[in-house]
């Protein structure tokens, strides 16, 4: 009969597959290998080279390898903290703990509160919760870490037995599980800390209650197919029920305790239809032409581009495009003044016959260098001094400004910046200038570290970004070293602030028109005040200052008729210079647009006050509001499927630090989005990385070697070839440290500052040389030693 029936197939055993391990995984070396890989022989693992079949093949690789790494890294946290514990027999055959670890704590009871009914065509529970209760007799700073438990942080339930007696040592050579006696591990993720009536405390902005006494519970889910096996195995064959022997819980650090989101979100992709932008699709899996994505070589790249602030003169301009020949529209050298909107040479060698294309290709030569450079000035924007825009400083390099350019044209940019080459420099005018040409797109910045998000959004706040756009999700931005909160709930306070500012002004302005009534009230009352009281005024005036056919208007008449004058009484005075018609027209239609972009911002707060919830309200800051949307990549993988349900959407990509995050978290937030259609609407994929500095962290041997799972995307592209911008003029170092290093790049060179500035000049005080090696010899004939855990030597 086996021979006919139905096999099971992948995607079924994957779904059916408990994503926790267990302690028959853990410790079996066939499927874990240890630390000490000599890298002979061959081990049953998959690899991740350059080519992969499909994306399902893709993604099944890294499934299996990550499941893999994750149960390494949780083998060495369960030792390390059962070792601490110390677990000995007592006398009367129960357990006592003679050590104490900071990451575990003995359960006092454990019971499960929920089965839930199994969902249509599958027979495992929908869901099973249970409690734990612990007692926190220990430190305050202890104390709070696990009172700090988040919804969705991973902890592992284990049950050891020991059979040493108390008193007996431990010798952490031998093997692990007959000294400790270990029986069970299962994984559990946390829902919440239940409050003193027994209820989930859930998160929010609001603080959370004081809890008396130091007992705490909390309310977990365990792993329905886990849970499942066990019971069947314990019916069945008459075992024991684990769920009812445990005695410690163990948490990990966060920062490495994400692989159950990261497990189930490929899980989840490969159970849907996964959707890769057409001209990436090959790309991904290592076929075809390595440069077909490359802005050259699209079919819908942009010919005019406007590139605001980038540049800081028009000699700056110059030499950034050498071999190039520069056209400005503008004649007068005084009006040749950033910022600049260029034309590009954009070259359709398509539907031309042979002949034609050799004839045309010489001319195209020609045509092909030549920019069109036309300076244009910005609107006024208002007669304040904070109306005016914020500006870049930064004298850009020629291949920075190629890495720019590449970056606003749509198709995947990738850029190798070595140390102090101004890669974020780089990707923070990148994001500036989509913003500006493109408003009505998203942007997503993925990093590996908070720390590199933070240097982001810190260069952010100094360009001119409308910093109501900005939104930043995870939980590093408390870490901000600005004083403004860019998380959702600090965006939600900045908004609700924002709107209470906005509406005084517009209760000033109605003060200043002696209009009656309560119209500062709402956005709704602000929106119909502007319509029927503001824009008739203005079309009024606009009516008595425009020139009629051959009549001039007097520059009194501009400051005469003007409406206004009483709201900007505050504004430095006086706010007519009075010298031109045309000088004075611009500033009312100044004062003007100041007034107007009050009450568009009114009219984007307006769902605020629809809205009630603090939840609501920061899902609709970042479906709706926000431009520019950050995360880490470990954040992506935890939230995808939130993001996906909420209808999250984004048009560009940029990704910092790209050469240090693994494979497979690099290529989830490609996919935080459904697609339109089968399509996937995303244009740009810019990534900024060094892959010639640190790897991935991946902790066995085997799997970083073997499985070559070290090896990130951005590092995979270079190798097949995917064409790079190489920044190439380094400001961080003395020229003499860069030269320790620069052998490793094409050209890397120093920015002239690094040569003249009096500090790169003058030696270090106390230092004969530049940089000095030293050899330090062994001490007694014994190198490093670690006698205690983590303790060196």
């Amino acid at each position: 009969v086996s021979r006919h029936e139905r096999r099971i197939s992948q995607i079924e055993q994957l779904n059916q597959m408990p994503v926790y391990p267990t302690e028959k995984i853990i410790w079996d070396e066939n499927i874990v290998p240890t630390e000490y890989y000599s890298g002979e022989g061959c081990l049953a693992l998959p690899k991740l080279n350059l080519q992969f079949l499909t994306l399902h093949d893709y993604l099944l690789r890294n499934f299996n390898l990550f499941r893999l790494e994750s149960t390494y890294e949780i083998r060495q946290d369960i030792e390390d903290v059962v070792w601490r514990m110390k677990p000995w027999q007592s006398e009367y055959g129960g357990v006592v703990f003679g050590g104490w670890a900071r990451m575990a704590q003995t359960i006092t009871s454990f019971s499960i509160v929920e089965v839930a009914k199994p969902n249509i065509g599958e027979s495992w529970p929908a869901r099973v919760r249970a409690d734990v209760t612990i007692n926190l007799n220990v430190q305050d700073h202890i104390k709070h870490e696990w009172e700090g438990l988040r919804k969705h942080d991973v902890c592992f339930l284990i049950t050891v037995r020991p059979m040493l007696l108390y008193g007996t040592r431990f010798d952490r050579r031998q093997p692990f599980l007959d000294q400790t006696g270990l029986v069970y591990v299962r994984g559990c993720e946390v829902q919440g800390m239940l409050d003193e009536k027994g209820r989930v405390i859930e998160e929010g902005p609001e603080p959370k209650p004081k809890l008396r006494g130091d007992t705490r519970t909390f309310r977990v889910w365990l792993d329905p197919n886990q849970y499942q096996q066990d019971m069947t195995n314990s019916i069945q064959n008459g075992t024991e029920d684990p769920y009812e022997t445990f005695n410690v819980i163990m948490r990990r650090k966060p920062k490495e305790n994400n692989f159950k989101a990261v497990l189930e979100t490929i899980r989840h992709l490969m159970n849907t239809e996964c959707v890769v932008p057409d001209w990436l699709h090959d790309i991904i899996l290592g076929y075809g032409d390595p440069g077909s994505a490359h802005y050259s070589k699209m079919p819908n790249q942009i010919s005019t581009l406007d590139f605001n602030d980038t540049f800081l003169s028009l000699d700056h301009l110059r030499s950034c495009f050498p071999g190039y020949t520069i056209k400005v529209i503008e004649e007068n050298p005084e009006l040749q003044v950033p910022p600049f909107r260029i034309k590009f040479p954009i070259s359709s060698t398509k539907d031309k016959g042979k002949k034609r294309k050799a004839d045309e290709e010489e001319k195209d030569n020609e045509e092909d260098k030549t920019l069109i450079v036309e300076p244009y000035v910005a609107p006024n924007r208002g007669p304040y001094p904070y109306n005016q825009p914020k500006r870049n400083t930064i004298q850009f390099t020629p291949t920075q400004i190629e890495a720019i350019r590449a970056g606003m044209q749509p198709g995947l940019t990738m850029v190798v910046g070595p140390p102090g080459t101004g890669k974020t420099d780089v990707a923070v005018q990148i994001i500036s200038n989509l913003y500006h040409n493109f408003p009505e797109q998203r942007t997503l910045i993925v990093t590996h570290s908070n720390q590199a998000l933070n240097q982001l959004f810190e260069k952010i706040m100094a360009l001119d970004i409308d910093e109501r756009h900005l939104l930043r999700l995870g939980h590093g931005e408390e870490e901000l070293e600005t004083e403004k909160d860019f998380s959702r709930y600090g965006r939600v306070n900045y908004v609700l602030a924002r709107r209470l500012e906005l509406l005084r002004e517009v209760g000033r302005l109605q003060e200043s028109l002696d209009v009656p009534g309560d119209v500062s009230y709402t956005c709704e009352t602000a929106g119909h005040f502007y319509l029927y009281q503001v824009i008739s005024r203005w079309e009024q005036y606009m009516s008595k200052v425009k020139p009629k056919q051959g009549k001039k208007v007097e520059v009194e008449a501009v400051a005469a008729h003007f409406p206004f004058h009483k709201y900007f009484s505050n504004a430095p005075q006086p706010v007519f210079k009075g010298r031109s018609y045309e000088e004075d027209m611009d500033i009312a239609e100044g004062c003007y647009r100041h007034i107007k972009k009050i009450f568009t911002q009114l009219e984007e707060f307006r769902a605020f006050e629809l809205l009630r919830s603090g939840l609501d309200r920061s899902k609709y800051l970042l479906v709706k509001e926000a431009k520019i949307i950050a995360m880490t990549c470990t954040h992506a993988a935890l939230k995808r499927h939130d993001l996906v349900e909420l209808g999250f959407k984004y048009d560009n990509i940029l990704m910092e630090e790209a050469a240090q995050i693994l494979e497979i978290e690099t290529f989830i937030p490609l996919l935080l989005q459904n697609p339109e259609d089968g399509y996937s609407r995303l244009k740009r994929w810019i990534m900024i990385g060094d892959h010639h500095q640190l790897p991935p962290v991946i902790k066995n041997m085997a799997f970083q070697k073997y499985s070559n799972m070290e090896q990130s995307l951005f590092t995979r592209f270079v190798r097949l070839g995917v064409p790079t911008v190489d920044l190439d003029a380094q400001g961080r170092a003395r020229a003499s440290l860069c030269n320790l290093y620069n052998w490793r790049y094409k050209h890397l060179g120093n920015l002239p500052h690094v040569q003249e500035l009096p500090e790169f000049q003058v030696p270090n005080p106390g230092l004969t040389f530049d940089f000095q090696l030293i050899n330090v010899e062994d001490f007694n004939g014994v190198g490093e030693s670690e006698p205690n855990p983590y303790f060196y030597q």
